[in-house]
């Protein structure tokens, strides 16, 4: 019994020592071919963001040049016209009163020009006369032109080829010389304007190229610097810039964007986009070392498709693995692509 006892512990830890090493026993991972590539610092022109609006290069606001009660408007905000159509109508009885004295006088003055050519003709009236006739004539074509011209400024019509954006007075308004009664762009000549502070006026010349971002477009645009503003605003301190926009999709007036300015020259740590992976709120990649893939967490910044800046996490020359990033586990071994 004593022999037993004594043997029994041995041959507990006899079997204990078998099984341990089944359980220490991992599975080698196969050896994955990857493509890397160097992060590097890349020199990148930092901008800052200035807000503006979409605006028609142009635009007018279309007044009456005589004074008359609205009696109907023609065009409807929204509506395109063309160079030339009704817009409204006026009422001016007082110039057709004068358009119609204006005939009479003109139908008189006539009758006696035809009267003294007749006596002229028969030595009955002197050279005087005739002239004098012929120039009361004259005077009353050109009374009935003026009170015709007036009458047609009663008939208020655009200027250019645009779409009406306001109706700024209704039927029955009285309308005088400086008091608008619609607002008409033409939408395809469209530029952006903003407000650039002092600090960073110098950064932009005349016929510069810069980027607009407006969020209907997919794309930035590209708008060329058209006119700077010689002074300031008083009250806010900026100079007002305009920038020719190009023809896109989707792009109206009045709409809100960006332009970027540049500011200056950093340097950047960027990596292909590819090769980030996000797993929630963490970004992950692999980074090739010792010949085995390593997990990585790190964290981005700046967007410059196809490259992304990293700003930390990751070290200027490490070897990025930048395929089949989602196939590959941490500690894997790998082999580089040429």
């Amino acid at each position: 019994m004593k022999h037993l006892v004594l043997l029994l512990p041995m041959f507990m830890l006899a079997s204990c020592g078998k099984h341990e090493p089944a359980h220490s026993i991992t599975p080698q991972l196969p050896s994955v071919a990857v493509k890397v590539q160097a992060a590097k610092l890349e020199p990148h022109i930092a901008v800052e963001e200035v807000v503006g609006t979409v605006r028609s290069k142009l635009r007018a606001m279309i007044e009456a040049k005589v004074s008359g009660r609205v009696l109907e408007y023609t065009a409807t905000p929204g509506e395109m016209v063309k160079k030339g159509d009704l817009l409204a109508r006026l009422d001016a009885q007082e110039i057709q009163a004068k358009v119609d004295q204006a005939k009479a006088v003109l139908d008189q003055a006539e009758r006696d020009f035809e009267r003294q050519k007749q006596l002229l003709t028969a030595n009955a009236t002197t050279r005087q006369e005739y002239d004098a006739a012929n120039a009361r004539v004259k005077v009353a074509v050109a009374g009935l032109s003026e009170a015709e011209t007036m009458m047609s400024y009663a008939r208020v019509t655009a200027p250019f080829d645009g779409v009406v954006t306001r109706k700024l007075a209704d039927v029955g308004d009285l309308a005088m010389p400086g008091k608008s009664l619609l607002e008409i762009e033409a939408p395809t000549a469209l530029r952006f304007e903003a407000d650039l502070p002092e600090a960073i006026l110098d950064r932009i010349q005349m016929g510069a190229k810069m980027q607009v971002k407006v969020a209907s477009v997919a794309a930035p645009l590209e708008a060329i610097v058209s006119e700077i503003a010689p002074v300031a605003d008083p009250v806010s301190r900026t100079f007002q810039v305009k920038l020719d926009l190009p023809t896109a999709e989707g792009l109206r007036t009045g709409q809100f964007g960006r332009v970027s300015v540049p500011v200056a020259e950093v340097q950047l740590l960027l990596i292909p986009q590819i090769a980030v992976m996000k797993r929630g709120q963490m970004e992950l990649l692999f980074v090739v070392k010792d010949g085995h893939a390593s997990l990585r967490l790190v964290k981005t910044g700046k967007l410059i498709p196809p490259l992304v800046e990293v700003l930390s996490g990751l070290e200027v020359g490490e070897q990025v693995v930048i395929n089949d990033v989602v196939k590959l586990t941490d500690g894997q071994p790998v082999t580089i692509q040429p």
